[in-house]
């Protein structure tokens, strides 16, 4: 066999659970692999792969052509759909975030004043802008639409611009349907007399149950 070609060995289809062992020196020569047949193998060999890690760059082209099912399908009771505009999914064409799921990534809190209760209230839960990267939200505008159809425009950018809150709990508790739960989007009012507006107020939907991304 020729210097530098691998030694290749070939066994009969039946016989691949026998020990290997080399063949007779009387064995007819015309029986053997000439060198140089096992050489350009094992350069075709060499070729192919070399041909699969040139392809590399193309992967993200292919499997951005793919469905995508990046997240883990919720175990419990569906708590927010996402839909529209997104890269990662988890049922056909949507995200959906059970309560384990929210809570599963990093969790903030801040105590505000609203409109909507008497005194401030500790609010928590995810960020908005971090649900969204979990969905792999790409739009520019959000449709918020609550339990009781209520819906209202939300620009994508305020979740970058302002600590949102997708929030879970009301004085670290779980927030109930009677307290504007499961889910409510809040902005941090205190933090800007530009905030404290109708505006802003109006964009946080409270009872949500599905955010579109267009």
């Amino acid at each position: 066999m020729q210097a530098g070609c691998p030694k290749i060995a070939f066994l009969p289809q039946s016989d691949r659970d026998l020990p290997m062992t080399p063949p007779p020196a009387d064995l007819p020569r015309a029986m053997s692999p000439p060198a140089s047949l096992a050489c350009r193998l094992a350069r075709g060999w060499r070729r192919a792969a070399l041909a699969a890690l040139l392809a590399l760059p193309a992967l993200p082209a292919l499997l951005a052509s793919l469905p995508a099912w990046a997240l883990d399908p919720p175990k419990g009771k569906v708590l927010l759909s996402i839909t529209g505009q997104l890269t990662r999914a988890n049922a056909a064409g949507r995200a959906d975030f059970d309560r384990a799921m929210l809570d599963a990534l990093p969790q903030h809190s801040f105590t505000t004043s609203t409109p909507w209760y008497k005194a401030p209230h500790k609010f928590s839960g995810p960020l908005l802008r971090d649900v969204l990267a979990a969905a792999g939200a790409q739009g520019s505008t959000l449709r918020a639409v609550a339990l009781n159809d209520y819906k209202v425009q939300i620009p994508a950018d305020d979740a970058q611009r302002y600590k949102v809150l997708m929030a879970t709990r009301l004085d670290d508790k779980p927030m109930t349907l009677r307290e504007r739960g499961p889910l409510f989007i809040i902005y941090p009012y205190d933090d800007s007399a530009d905030l404290r507006s109708e505006r802003y107020y109006s964009r946080s939907a409270w009872q949500l149950r599905r955010l579109e991304v267009r």
